[in-house]
Protein backbone atom coordinates (compact mmCIF):
# COMPACT_ATOMS: atom_id res chain seq x y z
CA UNK A 1 0.00 0.00 0.00
CA UNK A 2 2.81 2.45 1.03
CA UNK A 3 4.18 1.69 -2.82
CA UNK A 4 0.80 2.33 -3.99
CA UNK A 5 0.42 6.07 -2.37
CA UNK A 6 3.55 7.08 -3.64
CA UNK A 7 3.38 5.68 -7.64
CA UNK A 8 -0.29 6.49 -8.14
CA UNK A 9 -0.67 10.04 -7.10
CA UNK A 10 2.28 10.67 -10.14
CA UNK A 11 0.02 9.52 -12.34
CA UNK A 12 -3.15 10.54 -11.94
CA UNK A 13 -4.10 14.83 -11.95
CA UNK A 14 -4.91 16.40 -8.51
CA UNK A 15 -8.49 15.23 -7.24
CA UNK A 16 -10.24 17.47 -4.88
CA UNK A 17 -11.04 16.79 -2.03
CA UNK A 18 -8.41 14.49 -1.84
CA UNK A 19 -8.63 10.75 -1.79
CA UNK A 20 -7.26 7.74 -1.53
CA UNK A 21 -4.41 5.76 -2.95
CA UNK A 22 -6.38 2.87 -3.01
CA UNK A 23 -9.66 4.80 -4.53
CA UNK A 24 -7.23 6.26 -7.29
CA UNK A 25 -6.08 2.53 -7.80
CA UNK A 26 -9.98 1.22 -8.70
CA UNK A 27 -10.68 4.54 -10.91
CA UNK A 28 -7.52 3.40 -12.93
CA UNK A 29 -8.41 -0.19 -13.41
CA UNK A 30 -12.18 0.75 -14.41
CA UNK A 31 -9.89 2.65 -17.67
CA UNK A 32 -7.96 0.67 -20.05
CA UNK A 33 -5.20 3.15 -20.19
CA UNK A 34 -1.61 3.24 -20.53
CA UNK A 35 -0.67 4.00 -17.58
CA UNK A 36 -2.38 1.36 -15.72
CA UNK A 37 -0.71 -0.81 -18.01
CA UNK A 38 2.47 0.25 -17.07
CA UNK A 39 1.73 0.50 -13.20
CA UNK A 40 0.95 -3.24 -13.48
CA UNK A 41 4.47 -3.89 -15.00
CA UNK A 42 5.82 -2.12 -12.48
CA UNK A 43 4.13 -3.88 -9.24
CA UNK A 44 4.46 -7.23 -10.44
CA UNK A 45 8.15 -6.70 -10.40
CA UNK A 46 9.79 -8.91 -7.14
CA UNK A 47 6.51 -10.61 -6.93
CA UNK A 48 8.15 -13.87 -8.36
CA UNK A 49 10.77 -15.10 -5.78
CA UNK A 50 13.27 -17.74 -6.03
CA UNK A 51 13.46 -20.27 -3.37
CA UNK A 52 15.80 -22.43 -4.72
CA UNK A 53 18.52 -21.20 -1.91
CA UNK A 54 16.45 -20.70 0.77
CA UNK A 55 17.44 -24.54 2.32
CA UNK A 56 19.61 -24.32 5.37
CA UNK A 57 22.35 -26.60 4.16
CA UNK A 58 22.75 -27.81 8.24
CA UNK A 59 21.25 -30.01 10.45
CA UNK A 60 18.62 -27.99 12.77
CA UNK A 61 17.79 -31.11 14.90
CA UNK A 62 18.67 -34.59 15.07
CA UNK A 63 17.75 -37.04 12.43
CA UNK A 64 17.08 -40.24 14.81
CA UNK A 65 13.78 -40.48 16.42
CA UNK A 66 15.28 -41.16 19.89
CA UNK A 67 13.31 -39.82 22.61
CA UNK A 68 16.10 -40.08 24.69
CA UNK A 69 18.86 -37.71 22.47
CA UNK A 70 15.89 -35.59 21.84
CA UNK A 71 15.14 -35.03 25.34
CA UNK A 72 18.92 -33.26 25.00
CA UNK A 73 18.69 -31.49 22.49
CA UNK A 74 15.84 -29.96 24.34
CA UNK A 75 17.82 -29.07 27.30
CA UNK A 76 20.66 -28.17 25.30
CA UNK A 77 18.79 -25.82 23.08
CA UNK A 78 17.55 -24.19 26.04
CA UNK A 79 21.10 -23.55 27.82
CA UNK A 80 22.77 -22.41 24.72
CA UNK A 81 20.24 -19.61 24.35
CA UNK A 82 20.08 -18.75 27.90
CA UNK A 83 23.56 -19.45 29.07
CA UNK A 84 25.26 -17.69 25.78
CA UNK A 85 28.27 -20.29 26.65
CA UNK A 86 29.99 -21.49 23.41
CA UNK A 87 30.43 -25.18 25.26
CA UNK A 88 26.73 -25.21 25.18
CA UNK A 89 26.01 -24.79 21.69
CA UNK A 90 29.37 -26.88 20.50
CA UNK A 91 27.15 -29.89 22.68
CA UNK A 92 24.25 -28.82 20.91
CA UNK A 93 25.75 -28.35 17.46
CA UNK A 94 27.14 -32.67 18.24
CA UNK A 95 24.33 -34.15 19.45
CA UNK A 96 22.77 -33.13 15.51
CA UNK A 97 25.55 -35.27 13.97
CA UNK A 98 25.58 -38.14 12.10
CA UNK A 99 27.40 -41.08 13.33
CA UNK A 100 30.28 -40.91 11.08
CA UNK A 101 30.58 -37.09 12.28
CA UNK A 102 30.47 -38.41 15.64
CA UNK A 103 32.95 -41.14 15.84
CA UNK A 104 33.99 -42.98 18.77
CA UNK A 105 37.10 -42.21 20.90
CA UNK A 106 39.34 -44.66 22.69
CA UNK A 107 40.26 -44.46 26.42
CA UNK A 108 43.88 -44.54 25.52
CA UNK A 109 43.06 -41.03 24.06
CA UNK A 110 41.03 -40.03 26.82
CA UNK A 111 44.05 -40.73 28.98
CA UNK A 112 46.77 -38.84 26.84
CA UNK A 113 44.65 -35.79 26.69
CA UNK A 114 43.73 -35.84 30.24
CA UNK A 115 47.48 -35.97 31.24
CA UNK A 116 48.01 -32.56 29.67
CA UNK A 117 48.90 -29.73 32.32
CA UNK A 118 46.28 -27.69 33.85
CA UNK A 119 43.30 -30.87 33.63
CA UNK A 120 43.41 -32.10 37.06
CA UNK A 121 39.88 -32.72 38.46
CA UNK A 122 38.58 -31.97 35.17
CA UNK A 123 35.22 -33.66 33.35
CA UNK A 124 36.17 -35.32 29.73
CA UNK A 125 32.95 -34.66 27.63
CA UNK A 126 32.49 -37.02 24.58
CA UNK A 127 29.42 -36.60 22.39
CA UNK A 128 29.91 -40.06 20.92
CA UNK A 129 30.89 -43.59 22.45
CA UNK A 130 33.93 -44.25 24.60
CA UNK A 131 35.65 -47.67 23.66
CA UNK A 132 38.20 -49.49 25.14
CA UNK A 133 41.58 -49.85 24.46
CA UNK A 134 43.78 -53.23 25.33
CA UNK A 135 46.97 -50.87 24.41
CA UNK A 136 47.22 -48.99 27.85
CA UNK A 137 47.67 -51.62 30.79
CA UNK A 138 46.58 -48.28 34.17
CA UNK A 139 43.54 -46.43 34.03
CA UNK A 140 44.17 -42.97 36.02
CA UNK A 141 40.83 -41.78 37.38
CA UNK A 142 38.51 -40.23 35.43
CA UNK A 143 35.42 -38.59 35.48
CA UNK A 144 33.83 -38.87 32.05
CA UNK A 145 30.42 -37.47 30.05
CA UNK A 146 29.64 -39.67 27.24
CA UNK A 147 26.69 -40.38 25.21
CA UNK A 148 27.80 -44.36 25.22
CA UNK A 149 30.03 -46.19 26.64
CA UNK A 150 31.03 -50.00 26.06
CA UNK A 151 31.28 -52.55 28.67
CA UNK A 152 34.41 -53.02 28.90
CA UNK A 153 35.46 -49.72 28.88
CA UNK A 154 32.70 -48.94 32.06
CA UNK A 155 34.26 -51.33 33.55
CA UNK A 156 37.56 -50.46 33.62
CA UNK A 157 37.12 -47.15 34.67
CA UNK A 158 34.86 -47.61 37.56
CA UNK A 159 37.09 -50.09 39.30
CA UNK A 160 40.22 -47.43 39.33
CA UNK A 161 37.92 -44.97 41.13
CA UNK A 162 36.91 -42.99 38.25
CA UNK A 163 32.75 -41.50 37.22
CA UNK A 164 30.68 -41.62 34.52
CA UNK A 165 28.07 -39.22 34.38
CA UNK A 166 25.11 -38.44 31.47
CA UNK A 167 24.76 -35.37 29.93
CA UNK A 168 21.73 -34.08 32.15
CA UNK A 169 24.08 -34.39 35.22
CA UNK A 170 26.59 -32.36 33.40
CA UNK A 171 24.04 -30.07 32.70
CA UNK A 172 23.53 -29.56 36.50
CA UNK A 173 27.14 -29.84 37.63
CA UNK A 174 28.59 -27.39 35.07
CA UNK A 175 25.67 -25.49 33.07
CA UNK A 176 28.29 -23.20 31.04
CA UNK A 177 31.03 -25.89 30.39
CA UNK A 178 33.18 -24.76 33.39
CA UNK A 179 35.91 -27.44 33.93
CA UNK A 180 35.46 -29.42 31.46
CA UNK A 181 37.62 -31.10 28.53
CA UNK A 182 35.58 -31.37 25.13
CA UNK A 183 37.28 -33.91 23.06
CA UNK A 184 36.18 -36.27 19.79
CA UNK A 185 37.41 -39.54 17.80
CA UNK A 186 38.97 -39.10 14.50
CA UNK A 187 36.94 -38.66 11.98
CA UNK A 188 38.90 -39.29 9.42
CA UNK A 189 39.79 -42.66 10.92
CA UNK A 190 37.32 -44.48 8.74
CA UNK A 191 38.18 -47.14 5.57
CA UNK A 192 36.11 -45.07 3.16
CA UNK A 193 38.02 -42.24 3.92
CA UNK A 194 41.12 -43.81 2.72
CA UNK A 195 40.00 -43.67 -1.14
CA UNK A 196 38.91 -39.59 -1.02
CA UNK A 197 41.59 -36.89 -2.56
CA UNK A 198 43.30 -37.22 -5.80
CA UNK A 199 42.98 -40.34 -8.31
CA UNK A 200 44.96 -42.84 -7.95
CA UNK A 201 48.00 -42.90 -10.13
CA UNK A 202 48.22 -39.17 -10.55
CA UNK A 203 51.19 -37.50 -8.77
CA UNK A 204 51.60 -36.92 -4.89
CA UNK A 205 48.27 -39.03 -4.76
CA UNK A 206 48.51 -41.50 -1.46
CA UNK A 207 44.41 -42.33 -2.47
CA UNK A 208 43.78 -45.86 -1.79
CA UNK A 209 42.20 -47.49 -5.42
CA UNK A 210 38.99 -49.31 -5.59
CA UNK A 211 39.83 -52.89 -6.38
CA UNK A 212 38.36 -56.43 -6.86
CA UNK A 213 41.36 -58.29 -5.61
CA UNK A 214 45.29 -57.40 -4.91
CA UNK A 215 46.25 -60.56 -6.88
CA UNK A 216 48.86 -60.52 -9.92
CA UNK A 217 46.69 -58.73 -12.18
CA UNK A 218 45.31 -56.00 -10.17
CA UNK A 219 46.78 -52.13 -10.22
CA UNK A 220 50.49 -53.83 -10.91
CA UNK A 221 51.23 -52.44 -14.24
CA UNK A 222 53.13 -49.49 -15.47
CA UNK A 223 55.39 -48.12 -12.17
CA UNK A 224 54.54 -51.02 -10.33
CA UNK A 225 56.93 -53.82 -12.07
CA UNK A 226 60.02 -53.28 -14.17
CA UNK A 227 58.52 -54.85 -17.49
CA UNK A 228 55.82 -52.31 -17.96
CA UNK A 229 57.72 -48.98 -18.40
CA UNK A 230 59.18 -48.07 -14.81
CA UNK A 231 59.10 -49.58 -10.97
CA UNK A 232 59.04 -46.95 -8.33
Amino acid sequence: MELLSVIIPSLLPTVSPPMCALCHFRRLRSHNSFATISLFRFIKMGIDINHKHDRKVRRTEPKSQDVYLRLLVKLYRFLARRTNSKFNKIILKRLFMSKIHRPPISLARIVRFMKKPNRENCVAVIVGTITDDARIFEVPKLTVCALRVTEKARARILKNGGEIITFDQLALRSPTGSRTVLMQGPRNARESVKHFGLAPGVPHSHTKPYVRSKGRKFERARGRRRSCGYKK
